[in-house]
Order: structure tokens, then C-alpha cells, then sequence
């Protein structure tokens, strides 16, 4: 029996090898298909081996093309910005003037009607910056004999200074000096009296554009967010109205921090200034506090340079070591600002690093001069903070 099975199996092992040979196939499995291409036709799975392109390569041109775009995007505004400069800036004063007053009027909104709410915070602001101007006025007419001698004085001392070692100046060398600035003013006091005069209409355009940002943030601050949500209903697809208003809001809230934070950084600087210059005794101690105000809104460059203005004006008035001591004052001062104030103060605004800072003021100040050198910094807070805000917005 065992045999029989045996012969049995070594038959149908011999009819199915059999099958194999003879049709190529097995019931009940795919055939096997082999096929060969000719030479010509075979080629690599990303084309040809001299068209390849490694993958780092082409998501950097991938890129590159967008940026451009972008770029020709960006030049395009600021060119269009820039032929209405005028606007452009009255219309940033006026964002600057409803971030630091809305609050206000806000918190008067609770007891009296909105528009008179409006006018108490606008004329109330207005009537304070003209007070201040009026005393810093009064203070240097007060003190023109005495300063008039003082700097005498003191541009005498500073003579004799230069005469003693390092420098060694002679006095013939000094008056030379001095003959050649006369000089110049005296042959150039046509040129400098016509270039006075075509200032005027630099006056005018300051005046107008004034005007057209207090008018401006009249309706900011009374209905901003009206006007806010008309243009998103009017001119954004529906689609797009989250993601707009979301970039909208993450860019107010930047700006209008960044605003408070650095008004509050600048006027903490000019009362430290103030107070220790009138410690110092410095002439010009108010004007100079007021001038290191104006200057810190420029981050980084405009603070050291209103006090390199008070350390020439602390050597005329009062000698060397006074000076000396306000150069040391401009070194606390720098890290009490970025150390203390900056990490204090703008914690609820964007926090760039000192590096993006500098980079778009000179950027700025290239592009636009000293406007452009003051709104570098908060454009491009606002721009991080909306890309910020934006990764978390769902396509």
C-alpha cells in the first residue's frame, strides 16, 4: 500500500512538472510575464541621468521664485507709499496717536457720550504736548544770557584742552580752524539762506500732514472697529474673512503694545536724563531731556545719540569731567533700557532680537531716512506677529 501511494504522488509530482514545462502555467496562479525593452527605450525614474535634480536644490527654486514675487510685491508698496509719503506717515501718526489714546477714551466712554469722549482725549493730549513745548521754550529764553556766556566760556576751555597733551594743537592752528568755518558760512550764506527758504514748503507739507492725522484719528478712535469690520464684509471673500480678521487683530494688538511700550521706555529714559543732568548741572538739562524723549523712538541708535548731543553741550557748558560723566550716563542708560525696560515694557508686544532691530533700522534709515529709520521696527513686529498668528489659522 505504501507503494502504491508513493507511485501515486511520484505520478501526479511528474504530470504537474510536466504541465509546467509543456504550457508554462499552474491552475489557479498569475503567469509570470517577463519583458524586455530595447536599449533606446529604457531610461532612469527621474529622467535622463543629466536632467536630475537633487531634492534640496529644487525646493530652493521652488522657493526662490515665490520670494521674488514677494519682493516684487514689497518694492511695488513701498514705491506707491512712497509717492504718497505724505499720507502714508499721516496715516501712521494717526494709528500711533489711537493706540495710545483709545484707552482713554475708552475708560471715559463709561460716563459720557463717545464723541465728547473723542474731543476730552484729543484736545486734552493736545493742550499737554503744547504746555510742555511752551515750558521747554521759556526755560531756554530764561537762560540765553547765562548760556550764551557759559558756551563762550566753555568753547574757551575746550580750546585750552586741546592745546595740552594728547593733541598739542597750537593756538595759530585753532584760529585757523576757526577762520575757515567763518569762512565757509560767510561764502556759502547765500546757498544756506535759499536752502532755508525752500524748507518753508517742507514746513507746509509737516502742517498738512498734521492736520490730516488728527483728522484721521478722530474716526479711528470713535469708530475703528466699525470701520474695521465694513472693510472686511466689503471687500474680503467670505472664505478668507477668518484668516483676515485673525491677521487684523494679532496686528493691532502688536502695534498698539509696541506704541504704549516704547512711549513708556522713552519718557522712563528722558526723566533719567533730566534728573541727571540737572544733578550734572549741564545747561539745557529740560530741552536735552525732551531731545533724548523724541530720540529713543528710534531703538538702539537714537538714545546714545541725544546724549552724544549732551555731552558736547556738557563740555561747553561745564568742562571735561562733566562730560566725562555723561558719557558714563550713556552707558547705564543703554543697559537699564535693554536690560530692564525692554524685557519689562514690551512684554505684551513682539520681542525681536537686537540683531532684527538694528538690521531694519539702518534698513529703514536707508530706505526712507529718519521715518524710515522710526517705522522699521514696528512694521516688522507686526509682520511676525501676523505670520505668527496665521500658522494657527486652519487652511
Amino acid at each position: 500500500m505504501r507503494n502504491a501511494v508513493g507511485g501515486a504522488v511520484g505520478g501526479a509530482g511528474r504530470r504537474t512538472g510536466a504541465g509546467r514545462r509543456a504550457g508554462g502555467t499552474v491552475p489557479g496562479r498569475r503567469p509570470a510575464h517577463t519583458v524586455r525593452l530595447p536599449a533606446g527605450a529604457r531610461s532612469e525614474p527621474d529622467g535622463p541621468a543629466g536632467a536630475r535634480v537633487v531634492p534640496w536644490l529644487r525646493l530652493a527654486a521652488a522657493y526662490a521664485w515665490r520670494l521674488v514675487l514677494v519682493g516684487l510685491v514689497v518694492y511695488g508698496v513701498f514705491t506707491i507709499l512712497g509717492r504718497f509719503q505724505l499720507v502714508a506717515v499721516a496715516v501712521f501718526l494717526a494709528l500711533v496717536v489711537t493706540s495710545v489714546l483709545r484707552p482713554l477714551a475708552d475708560l471715559l466712554n463709561r460716563v459720557l457720550p463717545r464723541p465728547l469722549c473723542v474731543a476730552v482725549a484729543l484736545v486734552g493730549s493736545l493742550l499737554l504736548l503744547m504746555g510742555l513745548l511752551a515750558l521747554v521754550g521759556d526755560a531756554v529764553a530764561g537762560q540765553s544770557g547765562t548760556l550764551a556766556n557759559e558756551f563762550r566760556g566753555g568753547f574757551h576751555r575746550i580750546e585750552l584742552w586741546l592745546q595740552r597733551p594728547p593733541f598739542r594743537l597750537s593756538a595759530g592752528r585753532l584760529n585757523a580752524l576757526e577762520r575757515q568755518v567763518t569762512d565757509y558760512f560767510s561764502a556759502h550764506r547765500a546757498d544756506l539762506l535759499s536752502s532755508a527758504v525752500s524748507q518753508v514748503g517742507r514746513v507746509v507739507e509737516v502742517v498738512t500732514g498734521a492736520a490730516l492725522a488728527l483728522f484721521t484719528s478722530v474716526f479711528f478712535i470713535h469708530s475703528g472697529e466699525r470701520m474695521w469690520g465694513w472693510t472686511r464684509d466689503q471687500l474680503v471673500p467670505s472664505r478668507a474673512r477668518p484668516a483676515w480678521d485673525t491677521a487684523g487683530r494679532a496686528a493691532w494688538s502688536t502695534f498698539a503694545g509696541y506704541t504704549r511700550g516704547i512711549i513708556i521706555v522713552a519718557a522712563t529714559n528722558a526723566v533719567l536724563v533730566g534728573i541727571a543732568l540737572l544733578v550734572l548741572r549741564v545747561p539745557l538739562a529740560l530741552p536735552l531731556a525732551l531731545l533724548e524723549f523724541f530720540a529713543a523712538f528710534v531703538p538702539l541708535v537714537g538714545s546714545p545719540v541725544a546724549l552724544g548731543v549732551a555731552t558736547i553741550v556738557a563740555l561747553a557748558g561745564r568742562g571735561p569731567l562733566t562730560a566725562l560723566a555723561v558719557l558714563v550716563l550713556i552707558v547705564v542708560i543703554g543697559q537699564i533700557e535693554g536690560h530692564v525696560l525692554h524685557p519689562l515694557v514690551m512684554s505684551w508686544a513682539v520681542r525681536l532680537h537686537p540683531l532684527v532691530v538694528a538690521v531694519s533700522v539702518i534698513a529703514g534709515s536707508i530706505v526712507a531716512g529718519v521715518i524710515g529709520a522710526v517705522v522699521a521696527v514696528p512694521i516688522v513686529s507686526v509682520l511676525w506677529a501676523v505670520l505668527r498668528a496665521l500658522r494657527a489659522v486652519p487652511p
